[in-house]
């Protein structure tokens, strides 16, 4: 029936209309294939009624009709009409529309790939780093049971902890402790390998046979609980049994170790993995050897050895500790004045890796703050490339209205709609993950590089391949899930009417999201920048000596014992201009020594640590170090400077040595006489404050087995290597000469700072790229939008200059907005990253400054572009189109 009245639902209550209430409880319900036919239906014998019994009567007999169709067939929709969204000819069609629209859309679509691209491949190397971080050195198989034995104690009122333990102190553990299974010692070395006419200087160990059954990597051949049982029997990796022998087939075969002893192969171990702390072992010899060399000492005042112990099976370590800590204590009375602070502990292996870094006692966070860093990194980046997706998408949304309004008049539910964005928006997600794929596969070689890592991309492993995909439509979801339900909802009939226009509110959901972007972009320039000015602090702090044209180079064989001559011919060939031998390169700390007295000396004076350092002559001349007293240890001229010491300025002061020429020390159970006192120069961290410092003559237990060598700067530096290693050759044959740099050195105690900053700068780089890729879709669509407007304004006389101030407006100012709120945010997290360095960088106003300009012009630079080219249009064009 249609309608022939001009009363009906429509109309006032009081001129005959039926209860709005009731119809509009009926259009609720009533499927829309329905509504039209059964509505008419009602009105008409609504207006029947009001003639016969009444306007009240009628009302009150048309809400009980209403009510009187709530049943399953009338609400029912019509399945021809409202098809299953999920079905394969419904997949098709949205597949197909969706292929359509980015086809028309191809700068939208191609932002949003190459936004949602770069996100996904960033995430996706942060995520491999992490997972290499989080399984680093926990892949053994009894890792949960696995320990390594720490020193800790109490020095000039400051706790403080050091791994290696006493030489006896795994066999007692083994031996008197039930809840300790097994317990070995582990000492790194280098030695030189010889075998097949083939000569190799590689990172070693020895280690007890019982290091084998506590770190149980896969035999190729051979016996673990017998391989390093043999004296003179030693275990290979079978990357060096290839190097050496060509095959890994290398059991029984014959190698030479520092041209002396031989030893036969008893075993061949798989490579470790890259994420083990032993990644660059490739041998392994019996601890017993070590011994036999006469290397360290039984002494439990002497810590020298690495020990690892295996706890049994539900033995708690928090009890097992208690057991210990005080081992090492007893041992040490009678030797050392006070024990009383004297312990040992328990680290575990599965935080050795993350949870190293000594404080007050204690070994805290360390490197897990670093993955927690990028793992938010990450997250950032990924939910900005969302992000952009959810602008451009709402931007767009006046071109995706008559779509929506038609889709809906023909009946179209909306969560037909829903799933066709939501389809479009895991579409290009998918585009997206291949060329993120790309991208990671061309960029892994570079960020191995940045990370100093091995990582590669399983290809051959299906849970890599389901969890790519599962992080791909992850990734299409929470990217198009607002955007999908935001363009569902428009109203057909403001669509229709030509009547809609997206809500100009002063601060919109839009404008927020680009504020969050630009938040996490300043943090991460903030962060990049201190990183940096962190960095170079510390590398343009005065280091105390002359880096240039010195290098260092490790006695090999029995150059040691010719060192004499050795000397002569080094300085005699002109490649050098002085050379001095010492305990170690200059760089690196060799020990540390405590328990030293000297003339008005207190009890807590012998827990002060000294760096030590040793040289026979040419000390001040190799090193270009300055003599501020006295005068410098040379054992040529005083024979009596075999137990002379030179200290640093900082030794002065802590002794409180008024006239420290002449004053006598005690250590190592020997009086040792100070002739002079050096400049503090940089032994350690640069990072951290000069430690006292001991330069002592080669007496007693001062082992001098490194020259340091003072380059002749008259001749080019290749030919002063190749004469000094002509003539090392002379006195160690077989031997490969070793030298590093002292620049080189110096340089590489920055580099995990170096590395930090590296990676920060390039996902820094990376989040402010997709954000300003978001920044300029945005800024093409508002320019579009207001096409008719800059027309009529340069009508009017408005000039270039104007109409760029006015469509850039509006985003400097929400980049003001994410400057208020990124700046103290990331003020706080560097201030507190600085905590971590004693010697650190302040952080200054000129570095907000600095932040906030660049950002701006990286935003000016990014819609400049679009608003200069709207503003140059031709306003008859731009009246014209629209």
């Amino acid at each position: 029936m249609k309608k022939t009245s001009a009363s009906g639902p429509t109309q006032n209550p009081t001129n005959g209309r039926a209860t709005p209430r009731a119809t509009r409880l009926l259009r609720w319900f009533l499927a829309p294939h329905r509504l039209e036919e059964l509505e008419d239906d009602l009105e008409e014998l609504f207006h029947q009624r009001v003639e016969q019994i009444g306007l009240r009567q009628a009302r009150w007999r048309y809400a009980r009709d209403v009510i009187s169709l709530m049943r399953p067939e009338f609400i029912r929709r019509h399945p021809e009409e409202y098809p299953n969204p999920t079905n394969i000819t419904m997949i098709r069609n949205y597949l197909t529309v969706a292929l359509r629209t980015l086809i028309r859309a191809k700068s939208y679509a191609l932002i949003n790939i190459t936004g949602l691209a770069v996100g996904m491949a960033a995430c996706a190397l942060i995520i491999l780093w992490i997972q290499s971080e989080l399984t680093y050195d926990r892949f053994y198989r009894k890792t949960d049971r696995l320990f390594q034995v720490y020193n800790r104690d109490t020095f000039s009122g400051n706790t403080q902890v050091w791994e290696t333990t006493p030489r006896p102190l795994a066999p007692v553990l083994k031996r008197e402790y039930p809840d300790i299974e097994e317990a070995t010692r582990y000492r790194p070395t280098r030695v030189v390998l010889n075998a097949h006419d083939k000569s190799l200087s590689l990172e070693g160990a020895f280690a007890d046979p019982a290091f084998l059954n506590l770190f149980d990597l896969p035999f190729i051949t051979g016996h673990p609980q017998t391989a390093l049982s043999e004296p003179k029997g030693m275990v290979i990796t079978k990357s060096l049994a290839e190097k050496l022998f060509g095959t890994a087939q290398a059991l029984g075969k014959t190698i030479q170790v520092d041209q002396k002893d031989r030893f036969a192969v008893t075993g061949i171990l798989d490579d470790w993995p890259p994420n083990s702390r032993f990644s660059t072992v490739s041998y392994l010899l019996p601890y017993r050897y070590l011994v036999s060399l006469g290397w360290g000492s039984d002494d439990w005042a002497s810590n020298n050895e690495y020990t690892f112990v295996l706890l049994k099976e539900k033995v708690n370590p928090e009890v097992a500790e208690n057991k210990i800590k005080h081992l090492t204590a007893h041992h040490l009375k009678g030797i050392l004045d006070d024990v009383s602070h004297r312990q040992i502990f328990l680290h575990p292996a599965r935080q050795w890796h993350l949870y190293s870094k000594p404080e007050n006692g204690s070994l805290v966070d360390g490197r897990i703050v670093t993955v927690r860093l990028f793992g938010l990194i990450a997250a950032v980046i990924l939910l900005i490339a969302a992000v952009n997706f959810i602008n451009l998408s709402t931007a767009r949304s006046e071109k995706r209205a008559k779509e929506v309004g038609i889709r809906k008049v023909a009946g179209a539910p909306k969560r037909s709609l829903v799933f066709q964005f939501m389809g479009e928006s895991v579409l290009l997600a998918l585009l997206a993950g291949i060329v993120a794929f790309l991208i990671m596969v061309l960029c892994m070689p570079l960020f191995n590089t940045l990370t100093g890592k091995q990582l590669a991309i399983p290809l051959s492993s299906f849970s890599f391949w389901l969890t790519a995909l599962a992080f791909v439509l992850l990734t299409g979801l929470l990217a198009g899930s607002y955007p999908a339900f935001y363009l569902a909802r428009f109203q057909p009939i403001r669509v229709m009417k030509g009547t809609f226009q997206p809500v100009k509110a002063g601060f919109s959901p839009r404008k927020g999201l680009v504020v969050l972007q630009f938040t996490f972009a300043i943090v991460l320039i903030l962060a990049t920048l201190v990183i940096k000015q962190q960095i170079q602090y510390a590398q343009n702090r005065e280091s105390g000596y002359d880096q240039n044209n010195l290098l260092f180079v490790a006695l090999p064989g029995d150059s040691f014992s010719h060192y004499e001559a050795l000397h002569q011919e080094l300085v005699g060939s002109g490649a050098a201009i002085s050379v001095s031998r010492s305990l170690g390169p200059l760089t690196d700390i060799n020990t540390r020594q405590w328990g030293l007295s000297w003339p008005g000396s207190t009890k807590a004076d012998r827990d002060v640590e000294f760096d030590r350092f040793g040289t026979d002559a040419n000390f001040l001349q190799t090193t270009g170090t300055k003599l501020l007293a006295g005068r410098e240890i040379d054992v040529r001229r005083y024979p009596t400077d075999s137990s002379a010491v030179m200290v640093n300025e900082t030794a002065v002061k802590r002794m409180q040595l008024t006239n420290p020429i002449g004053t006598r020390i005690h250590f190592l159970d020997q009086d040792w006489q100070v002739v002079g006192v050096v400049n503090d120069f940089i032994f350690s961290s640069p990072y951290d404050p000069v430690n006292p410092v001991l330069i002592s003559g080669p007496g007693r237990a001062v082992a001098l087995g490194w020259t340091s060598i003072r380059l002749n700067p008259a001749n080019p530096t290749t030919q002063n290597l190749e004469l000094i290693q002509a003539i090392f050759k002379k006195y160690a044959p077989g031997y490969p000469v070793e030298y590093t740099f002292a620049a080189e050195s110096y340089h590489a105690k920055f580099a995990d700072e170096q590395r930090i900053g590296r990676l920060t700068s390039l996902f820094g780089g990376l989040t402010v790229f997709i954000a300003c890729l978001g920044l300029f879709g945005l800024a093409a669509y508002t320019a579009q939008q207001r096409t008719k407007e800059i027309g009529i304004r340069k009508t009017l006389g408005a000039s270039v200059i104007s109409i760029v101030g006015l469509l850039t407006k509006e985003f400097v100012y929400l980049t003001g907005i994410a400057f208020l709120i990124g700046a103290p945010i990331g003020w706080y997290s560097m201030q507190q990253w600085l905590q971590g360095y004693t010697y650190r960088t302040s952080l200054s106003i000129g570095i907000l400054m600095i932040t906030f300009s660049f950002t701006i012009l990286i935003v000016l630079v990014t819609v400049s572009y679009q608003a200069i080219k709207t503003a140059l249009v031709n306003p008859v064009r731009s009246l014209r189109s629209e």
